[in-house]
């Protein structure tokens, strides 16, 4: 059954296009990703889809309801996470749980089951403002007022976006956990290491999709050969290396260098000898698997 099903949605600001003819579908109980870098149009759509914001053009529906003719309906099933905290900072987190309940006609203790796992990490901090939370634990609060009312639908605006690393793996460990309570999680992110915690994604890039399918299915579809190069002076290299014949594209990654090539137009003997030929003798070079983030820079170079 699909959940989430999107159609031709484009949405231009004034002359600038944010979105390009998206069409997406997602099946209900999965962790569905959208990956991309800042400013592809990953919040326009979050926008669209929680129906704050209208479309040029397209259209979309929710549990099978129209997201604009049924957008009051929409809203109830729903819980949206922006990408920035929006809480009242000057509550306390108690007071903004019971808030966010109230607004659903709900109490916190109607539907406590539904965050008690999440919840029960910051009722020690109950008291507290909301605004003297720590990153993590705004987090979380954050969480718990878009579960409390027990949505169908979770929607996640690069929810880990300036977390520490620990709270990133706690917050996606939480994400499995609502998605097997039977929820569905459409979730944005910059990370591209995050793509391989989603059941299915979506890659976007200035406003279009640019590749859709598993993690899987995504790396499987990588159509070159991937060398790690890793070395002395990485950046004189690079640009040899990316001036090569049979070279379709060298990037930096971290220490190393990850440096795509076609089999049919050349091999390692040549690349290898090629590294020689301008004294880069040191360099460590290994054939690896491509990542999420190789598939995109690919298929972005398309």
């Amino acid at each position: 059954m699909k959940t989430i099903e999107i159609s031709g949605i484009s949405k231009n600001y004034g002359q600038v296009p944010a979105l390009r003819d998206i069409s997406l579908e997602v099946n209900q109980g999965e962790i569905f990703g959208l990956i991309g870098p800042d400013g592809a149009g990953k919040t326009t759509l979050f926008r669209i889809m929680t129906t704050l914001m209208l479309a040029d053009t397209g259209s979309g529906t929710i549990c099978g309801m129209d997201i604009v003719r049924d957008y009051s309906r929409i809203r109830k099933i729903i819980g949206y996470m922006p990408g920035r905290f929006s809480l009242y900072q000057d509550l306390s987190v108690r007071e903004n749980l019971e808030y966010f309940a109230t607004l659903f006609g709900s109490t916190v203790g109607k539907n406590y089951d539904s965050i008690k796992e999440i919840y029960s990490q910051i009722e020690p901090f109950e008291k507290r403002r909301a605004g003297k939370l720590s990153g993590g634990m705004k987090q979380k609060l954050a969480l718990c007022c878009a579960l409390v009312h027990k949505p169908s639908v979770l929607f996640l605006d690069e929810p880990t976006t300036g977390v520490d690393a620990v709270s990133r793996s706690e917050f996606w460990k939480m994400l499995d956990r609502i998605r097997k309570s039977g929820v569905t999680v459409f979730v944005s992110t910059p990370y591209m290491d995050e793509a391989s915690l989603c059941d299915r994604l979506a890659m976007i890039r200035e406003g279009r999709i640019i590749g859709t399918g598993t993690p899987e299915q995504i790396i499987s579809a990588y159509p070159y050969r991937l060398l790690s190069v890793a070395g002395g002076n990485m950046y004189p290299l690079l640009k040899i290396l990316r001036n090569t014949e049979g070279v379709i594209s060298c990037f930096s990654f971290g220490n190393a260098l990850h440096l795509a090539y076609d089999p049919e137009k050349t091999g390692l003997p040549a690349i290898l000898a090629k590294i020689r030929e301008n004294g880069s003798e040191d360099c460590r070079i290994r054939e690896i698997t491509p990542g999420i983030e190789d598939c995109f820079m690919q298929l972005a170079g398309k």
